[in-house]
């Protein structure tokens, strides 16, 4: 069965830590690049990072650059979202996928709400 399944979410206060993940089945993981998104209430879904299949190439979008970390266990079939420094702005849905070219479904994605 083709499916991603995230967790890791929860409630963290601002400047708090979370450590996101992404467990891949049905496909072979080590073989493609896998991206966390997210998706805030009433906003369009965000690109926050990449990471290529060996690992040895990352990127982010600036609104996390310095702050989250993406890292992946290809034995796991896992893709991890470590996040730092975390503000309410970050509070959203997020989601593993890897790129658009390759099919398959949104998983069910996993939330993080950032509140004092």
């Amino acid at each position: 069965q083709v499916q991603l399944v995230e967790s890791g979410g929860g409630l963290v206060q601002p400047g708090g830590s979370l450590r996101l993940s992404c467990a891949a089945s049905g496909f072979t993981f080590s073989s493609l690049a896998m991206n966390w998104y997210r998706q805030a209430p009433g906003k369009e879904r965000e690109l926050l990072a990449t990471i290529v299949r060996y690992g040895n190439s990352r990127n982010y979008s600036d609104s996390v650059k310095g702050r989250f970390t993406i890292s992946r266990d290809n034995a796991k079939n896992t893709v991890y979202l470590q996040m730092n420094s975390l503000k309410p702005e970050d509070t959203a849905v997020y989601y593993c996928k890897p790129p658009d070219w390759f099919s398959i479904s949104w998983g069910q994605g996993t939330q993080v709400t950032v509140s004092s």
